[in-house]
């Protein structure tokens, strides 16, 4: 999925009516208001957020349900002390980010593994996400933000088999995600 000029914030919505479609519940996830967007990336120092990222957290940046789970991701989640552990990793490896103080992080997993807008890409519309792990070289990982929300979207499809195979082998215990999904009756 490539995005031109302007259509960052479209893709995103429309990935995310995809999974509502496919079978999540709208409601396992809350986003975040645009004050509270505008204050997780000051507290990251971030130059700014591209349309694309702000539109991923209108849609699940308060709460993300089955975007990442396990992993930090939201206004309140991915703050500045996360933005400092992918600033220390990237330097440390010397990583070919042209911005690491200006950049936006999106998403930290177990403090070794972050997704993060260079901060020379930020005034961008889609920019690419860099994948920043520890003990590996960075790399862009995802062409552009809706690509790496593409990425992340649950595999509704799948979610719903497990489900209805536990439905049909009569299990008595259904996991908490079981609640964000939709079974057809």
């Amino acid at each position: 999925m490539t995005a031109s000029a302007g259509d960052g914030a479209e893709l995103v919505r429309a990935i995310f009516a995809g999974a509502v479609e496919a079978g999540l519940r709208a409601e396992s996830v809350r986003g975040a208001s645009d004050a509270e967007i505008d204050a997780m990336a000051e507290d990251q120092r971030a130059r700014a957020v591209p349309a694309a990222a702000r539109e991923v957290l209108r849609l699940i940046g308060t709460t993300h349900g089955l975007w990442l789970p396990g992993s930090s991701l939201g206004v309140h989640a991915v703050r500045g002390e996360a933005k400092n552990h992918a600033a220390a990793t990237a330097n440390a490896q010397n990583a070919e980010l042209s911005d690491v103080d200006g950049a936006l992080v999106l998403a930290a997993h177990g403090g070794y593994t972050y997704h993060v807008v260079d901060g020379s890409d930020t005034d961008q519309d889609d920019p690419p996400v860099w994948l920043v792990t520890e003990d590996e070289p960075a790399r862009v990982a995802w062409t552009s933000v809706s690509a790496w929300f593409k990425a992340i979207t649950p595999d509704v499809e799948r979610y719903r088999e497990r489900l209805e195979i536990m439905r049909e082998t009569g299990s008595d215990f259904l996991p908490p995600w079981a609640q964000d999904i939709v079974l057809g009756e």
